[in-house]
């Protein structure tokens, strides 16, 4: 029986920006800058989650891929057959060495090229690849605004599982988008739209390309801010990044980071752009129950954690406790989902699956409904 051929790039460095408040990786500095303020690289890791789904299968397929991070060492430590078909050079690997290891995969006839990233690696992975070849992201960037990634790495994993055990599996096009990291940067969004790329479809897994655009009803909006005001005393307030969020912001008359984390205390600014690291050691000078989180969803996509708010960690999460998360959003920005469950994404699968289960969203002064958040299988 001939085996599935499975290509995988991992590109190392992917979102190491994004818990320290540097919004992404690109920039030839970023990585040093971002390990040097005590980031870790994720990307292997969320790698990891996708392919230990196809472990049951793994005497089935071959795993073709290249060398070190970007994809042998984490499928050779699962026990995978590999066969590495690329070697980069340096230590730090660059867009270039992710578009040579395609033309390497792609030479060997693989069957579909799975990749861990962001938007700025399906972006070299388009270049080579157009719209001619079916691919798969593993979400591990900070910026995930393109159609083409799963999810979640498990849901990623499970599309190729549907593959491997030779299920019908539609091929549909999906768009690759990235915006402007150094705009990005100063609170501006600036997307574009770099061509198409092949996915298989399998709507449970694959994630909407991201609505963008500032909610438009904004007497809801008041009122939403008004109810969090109005719970705003001695605790802290840590509010994460959206426009519904931003909302409450600019209504205390504060300055907001649009993109990022802030910190409240009796309504005035403790910490803008926070860092994950300066978080940890701000909730740390506090006492159990005493921090709030309020959060919003990345329209048409439903992400509550795991886009763009890598600073919320799974040990931030834990230490501030699900039942201290609001949740806030329109019945508009709800409606849009068109009943899809929001999604916890943190990394940590053992946290999604605590996080998984109905959720009070606060849609309105003293106004919630309950609306489910999973992590899909």
């Amino acid at each position: 029986m001939s085996s599935f051929k499975l290509g995988l790039i991992i590109n190392p460095i992917a979102g190491i920006g994004g818990s320290v408040a540097l919004k992404g990786s690109d920039g030839i500095n970023t990585p040093q800058q971002a390990l040097a303020l005590g980031a870790t690289a994720k990307s292997n890791s969320r790698a990891a989650q996708a392919l230990e789904v196809l472990l049951p299968y793994k005497d089935q397929l071959v795993i073709y891929t290249a060398n070190d991070l970007m994809g042998a060492q984490c499928a050779a430590s699962l026990g995978f057959a590999v066969e590495t078909l690329y070697h980069s050079q340096g230590q730090v690997t660059s867009a270039q060495d992710t578009q040579n290891a395609v033309d390497a995969l792609l030479a060997q006839d693989i069957d579909i090229l799975l990749f861990a990233g962001g938007d700025g690696t399906a972006r070299d992975i388009c270049q080579r690849v157009g719209d001619s070849f079916p691919v798969l992201g593993i979400p591990a960037g900070c910026k995930i605004h393109s159609g083409v990634y799963a999810v979640t790495p498990k849901a990623a994993g499970r599309v190729i599982e549907l593959m491997v055990s030779k299920q019908l599996v539609t091929l549909t096009e999906a768009d690759v988008m990235d915006i402007d990291e150094s705009l990005f940067r100063d609170g501006i969004v600036k997307a574009k739209r770099y061509g198409e790329m092949q996915i298989p479809s399998e709507l449970r897994y694959i994630q909407a390309v991201k609505s963008g655009g500032k909610e438009s009803n904004e007497l809801v909006l008041q009122d939403i801010a008004a109810d969090i005001i109005e719970q705003m005393d001695d605790e802290l307030f840590i509010i994460g990044s959206g426009s519904t969020t931003a909302f409450i912001m600019q209504e205390l008359g504060l300055e907001n980071t649009l993109l990022g984390v802030d910190v409240l205390h009796q309504q005035e600014v403790v910490a803008n752009d926070i860092t994950e690291p300066e978080l940890w050691s701000l909730l740390n000078e506090r006492q159990a129950g005493q921090v709030k989180l309020v959060i919003t969803l990345i329209g048409g996509q439903g992400h509550v954690f795991g886009r763009g708010n890598q600073q919320l960690s799974p040990r931030i999460i834990r230490a501030i406790g699900k039942e201290n998360i609001i949740i806030v959003a329109t019945k508009s920005k709800l409606a849009a989902l068109e009943n899809r469950p929001l999604i916890a994404d943190t990394g940590d699968m053992t946290l999604d699956e605590a996080l998984s289960g109905y959720f009070p969203v606060t849609t309105g002064y003293k106004d919630q409904v309950l609306y489910p958040l999973s992590s899909p299988e």
